[in-house]
């Protein structure tokens, strides 16, 4: 087969102005809304987009854990390679994609952790095997095999039993978004493109891109 003759026909459901939200916020949980409801495989998912000082852009899939009118909220190791590019450059982009439901949702701007509180509150509600894999884990550094990882977690697991605390290196991240865009298949590959600008008032611009 050759996978430059791969191709999908866009025909599920249409975006148009009239119909959408005029805050990119509410139209976001519409549809996240409707892919948990769609039941799409791990509707939460989103790729994580950062920059790092040597200029090389790097994604990866994180979960989404919050959203409301201050950001989209995830966490992870701020010693990771990317708690460390956002440490040099905090602007980053974030992307869903619902394949069953021929949608995209593409969201960029300034990244901050969030409170320790926030961080601990969360921490507190995983199971207790990812909360010792937090500290198990030196995410993103190079280990001699994965015996590394599991003798970490059994002497962790030791050493704090049912109660681990959160790591210090470890936590929350807020993306503040200031341009949403939002993507829905269509025919003959006319999608429909919305995008949303953040205005120095606060107020949101929504313009048609072409496909």
């Amino acid at each position: 087969m050759n996978i430059a003759d791969l191709r999908k026909s866009y025909e599920k459901a249409e975006l148009s102005e009239s119909a959408s939200h005029a805050d990119p916020l509410q139209q976001f949980g519409q549809w996240l809304d409707e892919a948990i409801k769609g039941e799409v495989p791990e509707p939460n998912a989103m790729t994580l987009a950062t920059v790092g000082a040597d200029l090389r852009p790097s994604t990866r899939v994180v979960l989404i854990k919050g959203y409301d009118a201050n950001g989209i909220v995830w966490y992870t190791n701020y010693h990771s390679r990317k708690g460390q590019q956002l440490a040099g450059n905090p602007y980053a982009a974030l992307q869903f994609h619902w394949v069953e439901l021929e949608r995209v949702v593409r969201i960029e701007g300034l990244v901050e952790k969030v409170s320790d509180e926030e961080s601990d509150d969360y921490f507190k509600s995983r199971p207790l095997d990812s909360r010792i894999g937090a500290w198990a884990s030196p995410q993103s550094e190079v280990i001699d095999s994965r015996a590394v990882l599991v003798t970490n977690a059994a002497r962790y697991g030791a050493q704090f039993l049912l109660h681990p605390p959160r790591p210090p290196h470890w936590g929350g991240y807020r993306l503040v978004p200031d341009r949403w865009e939002f993507w829905q298949g269509r025919k003959s590959r006319l999608h429909d493109r919305l995008r949303y600008l953040r205005q120095e008032d606060g107020a949101w611009l929504r313009e048609r891109l072409a496909p």
